[in-house]
C-alpha cells in the first residue's frame, strides 16, 4: 500500500503527475508517477513504506487544480476470477486494516476512469458494488457514520473487468462524490449546459457558508464570449449584475431579469 491513484479528466495526467511530484517532494517524500495519456488517472509510487498513506491524509486535497479524487491503493489485482472477484478484493483490504480502522469507513464507492472505454465498466461497478459491500460489512467494516467528520471511504478502482486498484481515502481530504465527479442537475430556465461547468467551479472552491459573501446582489460581473449566457446565468441567479459582451444574442430570460 504504498501508491496513490489520482482521477483526472482525460487529457490531464501529465500534469497531474507533475503536480503530485511536486507536492510529495515539499514533504520530503519521493517517488515516481506512472502516466498513462488519456487513461482518467494517474498512480504515483512512493519509495518509502507509509508514505502514500502520510500523502494522503497531509496533501491538502482541495488545493490540488487537476486531481477529482486522491487514494491509498494496492498493487494492481490482475486476472480476478470472474466467478469470486471478492476474495482476492477482501484479502486486500483485510492487510489495510492491519493500519487502518476500517471500522470507520462511512461509504464504498465502486469506480473506473471517466473515459469513453471505460465507461462501458459502469454497469458492471454498479451492480459489483452491493455483494462487496455486503461482504465488507460481514467482516465488520463499514461501520462509520455518514454525517462522520473522520474516517474513511473505500475504493475499488477497475481498469478492466478483472483487473482493479483497492484502496481508501480520508473524510475530509478527499472528495466525497462517486469517481470525485459532482453530477449537477442541469437547471431547465438555463440557456446552455455550460453553465454547469461554472457551477461545479463555485461549488468546487468556494465554501457554501462564504457563496452569499463572495457571490452578492452588491457585486458586478464581467463575462466575455458569453453567448448564449451559460455562465452568466449563474451569477445573475446569485444576484450580480453581469456585463455579458458577445457578438451573439444573449437568452432573452437573461434580459429580462435586469441583472
Amino acid at each position: 500500500m504504498n501508491k496513490l491513484a489520482l482521477y483526472c479528466r482525460i487529457g490531464f495526467e501529465k500534469e497531474v503527475a507533475a503536480e503530485i511530484t511536486d507536492r510529495a517532494s515539499e514533504r520530503g517524500v519521493f517517488g515516481f508517477a506512472r502516466v498513462v495519456e488519456n487513461s482518467g488517472y494517474v498512480i504515483f509510487e512512493c519509495y518509502q513504506p507509509g508514505d502514500a498513506d502520510r500523502l494522503a491524509r497531509e496533501i491538502p486535497f482541495n488545493r490540488l487544480i487537476f486531481a477529482r479524487q486522491m487514494l491509498v491503493v494496492s498493487d494492481l489485482l490482475e486476472n480476478l476470477d470472474p466467478q469470486d472477484r471478492i476474495s482476492p478484493i477482501l484479502a486486500q483490504y483485510k492487510h489495510i486494516a492491519e493500519d487502518i480502522n476500517l471500522k470507520q469507513a462511512v461509504e464504498l464507492f465502486v469506480e473506473t476512469a471517466d473515459t469513453n472505454e471505460a465507461k462501458e465498466l459502469s454497469t458492471f461497478c454498479r451492480k459489483f458494488t452491493v455483494p462487496l459491500r455486503q461482504a465488507l460489512k460481514k467482516q465488520g467494516w463499514l461501520q462509520g457514520k455518514p454525517n462522520a467528520k473522520r474516517g474513511q471511504i473505500l475504493h475499488c478502482f477497475f481498469t478492466q473487468p478483472n483487473c482493479c486498484y483497492v484502496g481508501y481515502s480520508y473524510l475530509g481530504n478527499n472528495s466525497t462524490h462517486f469517481m470525485g465527479i459532482p453530477r449537477l442537475k442541469f437547471p431547465a430556465d438555463a440557456p446552455s449546459r455550460s453553465t454547469l461547468k461554472l457551477e461545479e467551479a463555485i461549488l468546487t472552491f468556494i465554501p457554501r457558508n462564504e457563496e452569499s459573501k463572495r457571490l452578492n446582489e452588491n457585486m458586478v460581473g464581467v463575462d466575455l464570449g458569453a453567448c448564449p449566457g451559460g455562465w452568466t446565468y449563474q451569477l445573475v441567479k446569485r444576484g450580480l449584475f453581469v456585463y455579458a459582451v458577445d457578438h451573439g444574442k444573449m437568452a432573452a430570460s437573461l434580459h429580462d431579469t435586469g441583472r
